[in-house]
C-alpha cells in the first residue's frame, strides 16, 4: 500500500524531479538572475506646451530612486550628452533649455572626470521646433544614465504626446461610410468567423492525445492509476480519486486561457501583437533550441532540493489539494514535450478571428485529451497491461521530438525575420535547414548514429515505418530549393516563407496573379475611383500563414487571378510592419471605445483600421469596398476553396454594378 505522503523514492516524483530540469532553469532561475542584474525602473513623464505654430517646450519629468546618481543631461560622456532627447522626424530641431531638481559635481572613477548628476524629482526642459510645421504627434525616445558607484546603466525610453494645434493632419482611420453592418448584399462571412470553435476543440484534443505517447507523460499514465487505486484502499476512492485528477489536468488547461481575456479587452490587438512581436519570436526561437539540445541529451538541468521538498509536502496536502497539485505539476513538468505540440496546433488561435475565445476551446480539447486516459486506465486498469513497457522506445521519442523542436525553432526565427524583413532566412534557405533536420530525423531513425549512451536500436516495423515517413517528407521538401514550378510545396503551403521571399532574382513560381498595392489604401482608393473599378482590401501580415496559403492556393486559381487582376483594384494592409510612419502620420487615435491609442507605426495604422471598421483583428481579411467607400458585401476570412472565394468576389462585382 501507497502512503499518504508521495516518498522521494518513489518512481513518479522521481520522474518529475527529471523532466522539471527541462523548464527550471528557463522560467525560474533565468528570471531571477536577470532581475538582480536590472537597475531601478525610472519613468519618465512627457508634457508639451505649444509656444507658436513651429515651436513647442516639452518638459520631462521623472524621480530618480534614492541611492543612484541620474547624470544631468548637460554632461558629457566622451563627448556624447548624457541627456539626448531625439524624435522619428528628421527635420525637428530639439535644444536643452533648462533643468529642475538638485544637482552636484561628483568625481567619476568611470570616466575619470568630475561629471554634473542630479538626485531625487528632476524635470529638464527642451524646446521642440517644427521647420515644416509640427504634427499631431511628437515620437521619439531619451536616452539617459544612472549611475551607483561602480554600477553604470545607459538606458533609454520611447516617447509619444499629442501635440496640441498640430498643423499636419493624421490619416483616416474610421470611416462611416463603409458601415458593414449594412452592405449591399449580404454575401460573404459573419464578423470574426475563423476556425469553428468545434475544429479547434478537436484539434487541440487531437494534440492532447499525441502528447500522451511523449515521455514527459506516457511514464505517468500506469504510475499515476496504480498510485490512486493502491492509496485509496477501495475502488470506488480509487476511481474518484483518477477522476478528480483527470478533472484537475482539464481545468489546468482552461484556467491557462483566461489570461488572455484581460489582455483582448485591454486591446483587441494584443493578442495579435504578441503573435508577431519579433523579440518573442527569437525568445521562443532560442527556447526551443534550448530545449532541442536538452532532449538529443547534451546536458542536464538540476533540480533545487527545497523545490523537490515542496512539491513533496504539497502532494499531501489534502485530498483534492494535493490531487490538484500533482496535476499541476504534471502541466509544469510535461511542458517541454507538451508545449510544442499545443503551441502548433493553437499558433493561429491568437491571430486569427475569436482570440481568446478561440484559445479556450484548443486549450479545453487538448486537456481533455490529455487528461481522458488517466480516467479510463482507472475505470479499466487491466487496460494497463496492454501498455507497451517504458524503454529505448521512449528515447527515440524524445529524441525525434527534439528534432522536430529544431524545425519549429526555425519556423520562430522564420516569423521575425519576415516580419523585420532581415532577408537571413527565404524561403530556400528555410526549406534547406528542414531538409538537414528532416534527413537527420531519418538517419537517426534507421540507426546510422545514436546520442550519448543510447545502445544500438532494434530496427522494428514501427521504426522503420516512421523512417520511411520522415525520408518521404524530406524527399518532398527538396524541390523547393530550385528554382522550378514544383517549389509551390502545396502540402505546406504557407508555412515556409512565401515564394517570392527567395534567393532568386525570379523566382518562377512567384506570380500571384496580381500585384496589390501595399500598405496605401488612400492610393488605392484614388486609383480605383479613377478606373471605375471596386476596391478589394487584404488585411494581411508578414508572419501569416494563413495569408500565404490563400496567395499560393487560391489567388493562383485562373478565374480567381483573373478577376482580381481586371476587375478589381486590390490594396494589402500589413498589420505586423513595423517601419515608421511619416512623423505627419503619427498621431494618438481615439478609437470607437473611447481608449487612446499611439499610432507610429504602418502596423499600427492598418490594425487600426481594420478593428475600427470591420470589428475584427484577424488575417487575413478581405472586404470589397465602392467607390464611395460604402461595404459592397460582407467580410471575407480565410476561404481555402477558390470556387467559394470566386463566388465571394462575383457578389461584390454585381453589388458595384448594381445588377440584380
Amino acid at each position: 500500500m501507497y502512503s499518504s505522503r508521495m516518498p522521494t523514492q518513489h518512481p513518479f516524483f522521481i520522474f518529475i524531479c527529471s523532466m522539471v530540469r527541462q523548464l527550471l532553469l528557463l522560467l525560474f532561475l533565468a528570471p531571477v538572475f536577470l532581475w538582480a542584474q536590472q537597475p531601478p525602473a525610472v519613468q519618465w513623464k512627457p508634457k508639451a506646451e505649444r509656444i507658436n505654430d513651429t515651436a513647442y517646450r516639452l518638459s520631462l519629468s521623472a524621480a530618480v530612486p534614492a541611492g543612484w546618481d541620474l547624470y544631468a543631461p548637460e554632461a558629457l560622456l566622451i563627448d556624447v550628452p548624457a541627456g539626448a532627447v531625439t524624435s522619428t522626424d528628421s527635420a525637428a530641431l530639439i535644444r536643452l533649455e533648462k533643468t529642475e531638481g538638485a544637482k552636484e559635481q561628483k568625481q567619476n572613477n568611470l570616466f575619470n572626470t568630475t561629471l554634473a548628476v542630479m538626485q531625487g524629482p528632476v524635470v529638464w526642459h527642451y524646446r521642440l521646433h517644427f521647420p515644416k510645421g509640427a504634427p499631431t504627434l511628437f515620437a521619439g525616445k531619451i536616452s539617459f544614465h544612472l549611475n551607483r558607484g561602480d554600477e553604470f546603466y545607459p538606458l533609454e525610453q520611447d516617447l509619444a504626446l499629442q501635440l496640441e494645434g498640430g498643423t499636419a493632419s493624421g490619416p483616416r482611420i474610421l470611416i462611416p461610410a463603409i458601415n458593414q453592418a449594412n452592405p449591399v448584399r449580404p454575401c460573404g462571412d459573419e464578423e470574426a468567423a475563423g476556425k469553428s470553435l468545434g475544429s479547434l476543440f478537436l484539434l487541440g484534443m487531437l494534440g492532447g492525445l499525441i502528447a500522451l505517447v511523449t515521455p514527459c507523460v506516457f511514464p505517468l499514465i500506469p504510475l499515476t492509476v496504480s498510485f490512486f487505486t493502491k492509496r485509496s484502499g477501495t475502488r470506488a476512492k480509487g476511481l474518484q480519486n483518477a477522476g478528480l485528477y483527470g478533472a484537475s489536468i482539464f481545468a489546468i488547461y482552461v484556467l491557462l486561457s483566461v489570461p488572455f481575456y484581460l489582455l483582448d479587452s485591454v486591446n483587441p490587438e494584443i493578442l495579435n501583437n504578441i503573435s508577431t512581436n519579433v523579440w518573442l519570436n527569437l525568445l521562443f526561437f532560442a527556447l526551443f533550441i534550448v530545449f532541442a539540445l536538452s532532449f538529443f541529451g547534451l546536458f542536464e538541468i538540476g533540480l533545487p532540493a527545497s523545490f523537490a521538498n515542496k512539491v513533496d509536502a504539497k502532494s499531501g496536502v489534502g485530498n483534492f489539494g494535493g490531487i490538484f497539485f500533482m496535476a499541476l505539476t504534471l502541466a509544469i513538468v510535461s511542458f517541454s514535450c507538451t508545449g510544442p505540440i499545443l503551441g502548433s496546433l493553437l499558433a493561429g488561435a491568437l491571430t486569427n478571428n475569436g482570440g481568446a475565445v478561440q484559445l479556450t476551446a484548443g486549450m479545453s480539447g487538448f486537456g481533455l485529451g490529455l487528461a481522458l486516459p488517466f480516467a479510463l486506465f482507472a475505470l479499466f486498469p487491466h487496460w494497463l497491461q496492454s501498455l507497451p513497457k517504458s524503454g529505448g522506445w521512449l528515447t527515440t521519442v524524445k529524441v525525434v521530438l527534439g528534432f522536430v523542436e529544431l524545425a519549429l525553432a526555425i519556423k520562430f526565427l522564420s516569423n521575425a525575420d519576415l516580419v523585420k524583413q532581415w532577408g537571413l532566412l527565404k524561403r530556400e534557405v528555410f526549406l534547406g535547414l528542414w531538409v538537414l533536420i528532416g534527413a537527420a530525423t531519418t538517419l537517426y531513425l534507421l540507426g546510422l548514429f545514436r546520442f550519448g549512451k543510447e545502445g544500438r536500436p532494434k530496427l522494428t516495423t514501427a521504426r522503420i515505418g516512421f523512417a520511411v515517413l520522415f525520408g518521404a517528407f524530406t524527399l518532398y521538401l527538396v524541390p523547393g530549393l530550385f528554382n522550378s514550378k514544383a517549389a509551390g510545396l502545396t502540402l505546406i503551403s504557407g508555412f515556409p516563407p512565401p515564394v517570392c521571399y527567395s534567393i532568386y532574382k525570379n523566382p518562377v513560381a512567384c506570380e500571384k496573379g496580381i500585384e496589390p498595392i501595399h500598405n496605401d489604401y488612400e492610393g488605392a482608393l484614388a486609383q480605383a475611383k479613377k478606373e471605375n473599378k471596386p476596391l478589394l482590401i487584404d488585411f494581411t501580415g508578414w508572419a501569416c500563414v494563413n495569408c500565404r496559403r490563400m496567395e499560393e492556393k487560391v489567388w493562383t486559381d485562373a478565374a480567381v487571378a483573373r478577376m482580381m487582376k481586371e476587375q478589381f483594384v486590390v490594396v494589402s494592409l500589413y498589420v505586423d510592419e513595423r517601419k515608421l510612419l511619416p512623423p505627419a502620420q503619427q498621431t494618438v487615435y481615439k478609437t470607437k471605445s473611447g481608449d487612446q491609442k499611439t499610432i507610429r507605426t504602418v502596423g499600427d495604422l492598418w490594425a487600426t483600421f481594420q478593428s475600427e471598421n470591420f470589428n475584427a483583428v484577424a488575417q487575413p481579411q478581405y472586404a470589397i469596398l465602392g467607390l464611395n467607400e460604402q461595404a459592397l458585401t460582407k467580410p471575407k476570412t480565410y476561404t481555402p476553396n477558390a470556387d467559394e472565394f470566386r463566388n465571394w468576389l462575383q457578389c461584390g462585382l454585381d453589388a458595384f454594378s448594381g445588377k440584380k
